[in-house]
């Protein structure tokens, strides 16, 4: 006899239909699963077998047949053991089969029958959408986050037995309903806070300048000055995600099991700080089934680099165009996938390999020879490409021991929200968000400089050879703290600053 069951596939961080054809024939007891499985759905009649007979059903004592269809994409994941489990049992007679075709049937069984979580059920529960079936039945702790998705209707269980109930008496169970831009608007509270950060208050103009206009930023000291408590602090000033980007965000970390979904979907922008030994596949994605990597999962969010030259050159390297273009193309033999990686960098590194250049008078014992070797792990484009550089020198003890109240990122945040409100409105017509998106283009038409501003940026480029990125860079960024001041135009304060940004393009290399 043939059952059929829809279920779902997920290929990079899209998801597919997948029909599931069963068929139970005369012949030695044996299951053979085809339509390029790999190793986790071959093992699943394993867990099939024991779920069935655990739940009180039998298990058929003939030749098993599950095809995976369309069979020319490889499939992985233990979504597919709820459906391959219906299917044996209509296939065998245990159970009617003709509210199947109505639902898309997700989940991973433990051996008792019951339901355990899986990957990637809003990409699944999205494509569904685009299809005439709107039913999905899905584990209890998916159900929220399935149900993100516009038009569709999940249906919580907990176990196999409950399936079959639910299938015979539809009214037994209660759909899963939720509104997420109710979900949004519930207020966030972050761990961390800017006035924890004693001193450091020209690192901390610079930060907000980045998350103003959503530049990326190096910060260059010792060790102990507080470059990593800065940056832990960054997304404490970040605006608020509306449901777009909240979505993209729970999307990625939905399928790479890396959850921030509190109530289903994730509310606070992503922090990632991969160790310095990472790799450029475990960076920017890939492997043999590609996968998103870390500036996916920091999408919407902030990727923070510790120790930036101690990462691997091919590794830095590889994050040149990410960072140009918001997105990266992962190429493998088998297709293409694309992968979201809208992201604010953040680095940090010493000023030399001890760490004590900027510490004590005297105390550093490098040579030039080891500075320069240092710094040129770094690469002209990729410096290029971060639009602020700021030094952060060790924290004064009158600043440490201080009282005054320093300001918070409740405050920050709000003068943030104000240039972010302001770009949004310059830039409606542009299909970009901030300044840092701005194409030569768009600075050139709206970064209109002044004589006299024009005098002092001629002057800087000559003087201090910046490239011609540098100089759309210090623009973008001037424009930034021009929308932080509430002035429509670019004046000679708002340049001076920007281009004190660029401090380590001088002498930098030696």
């Amino acid at each position: 006899m043939l059952a059929k069951v829809l279920s779902l596939g997920i290929r990079g961080i899209e998801a597919y239909p997948v029909e599931i054809e069963v068929d139970i024939s005369a012949g030695l007891p044996a299951v053979t699963i085809v339509g390029l499985p790999d190793t986790v759905v071959k093992e699943s009649k394993e867990r099939v077998k024991s779920a069935i007979r655990n739940s009180g059903f039998q298990w058929p004592a003939e030749r098993i047949t599950v095809s995976l269809v369309p069979c020319d994409i490889k499939k992985d994941g233990t979504s597919f053991d709820l459906a391959i489990a219906l299917g044996i049992l209509a296939a065998s007679g245990q159970m009617a089969s003709q509210r199947l075709t109505e639902h898309y049937v997700l989940g991973e069984l433990s051996l008792d029958g019951s339901l355990r979580p899986i990957r990637g059920i809003l990409p699944l529960s999205i494509a569904a959408s685009a299809t005439a079936v709107k039913n999905i039945i899905c584990p209890r702790y998916n159900a929220k986050e399935a149900a993100l998705a516009s038009g569709i209707t999940p249906w919580p269980v907990n176990s196999l037995k409950e399936v079959l109930a639910y299938l015979h008496d539809p009214l037994m169970l209660k759909p899963c309903v939720i509104d997420p831009y109710e979900l949004l608007k519930q207020k966030r509270q972050y761990a961390v806070d800017f006035c924890e950060v004693k001193g450091q208050h020209h690192a901390k103009r610079a930060l907000e300048v980045a998350v103003s206009g959503g530049h990326n930023v190096l910060m260059v000291g010792p060790p102990g000055s507080g470059k990593t408590m800065l940056a832990k602090r960054v997304v404490s000033i970040m605006p608020e995600m509306n449901l777009q980007e909240a979505l993209e965000v729970t999307k990625i970390h939905s399928v790479m099991g890396t959850s921030l979904a509190k109530d289903g979907i994730a509310s606070m922008r992503p922090f990632r700080a991969p160790h310095h030994n990472a790799s450029d596949v475990a960076l920017i994605g890939g492997g043999q089934a590609p996968q998103p990597g870390e500036i996916s999962l920091a999408h919407q969010g902030i990727l923070f680099l510790d120790e930036l030259p101690e990462f691997r050159r091919d590794a830095l390297e590889a994050l040149r165009q990410p960072l140009e273009d918001g997105t990266i193309r992962v190429s493998r033999i088998n297709g293409s996938f694309v992968f979201p990686a809208s992201f604010m960098l953040i680095c940090a590194m010493n000023p030399c390999p001890c760490g004590t250049q900027y510490k004590h008078k005297n105390s550093c014992r490098c040579s030039t020879t080891q500075i320069a070797r240092y710094r040129a792990k770094i690469s002209g484009p990729l410096l290029d490409r971060i639009d602020i550089h700021i030094e952060v020198p060790p924290a004064r003890y009158q600043d440490l021991t201080s009282n005054l109240p320093a300001e918070s990122s409740v405050q920050i945040k709000e003068e943030v929200n104000k240039a972010r409100a302001i770009q949004r409105e310059r830039l409606k017509d542009e299909g970009i968000m901030c300044n840092a998106q701005m194409s030569h283009k768009q600075v050139r038409k709206f970064c209109v400089l002044g004589k006299e501003e024009s005098e002092l940026l001629k002057m800087a480029m000559t003087e201090l050879n910046f490239s011609a990125r540098a100089y759309d860079k210090i623009l973008k960024v001037s424009r930034t703290i021009a929308d932080l001041a509430g002035n429509e135009n670019i004046k000679t304060e708002h340049l001076s600053e920007a281009i004190q940004y660029r401090s380590l393009d001088r002498n930098w290399w030696g």
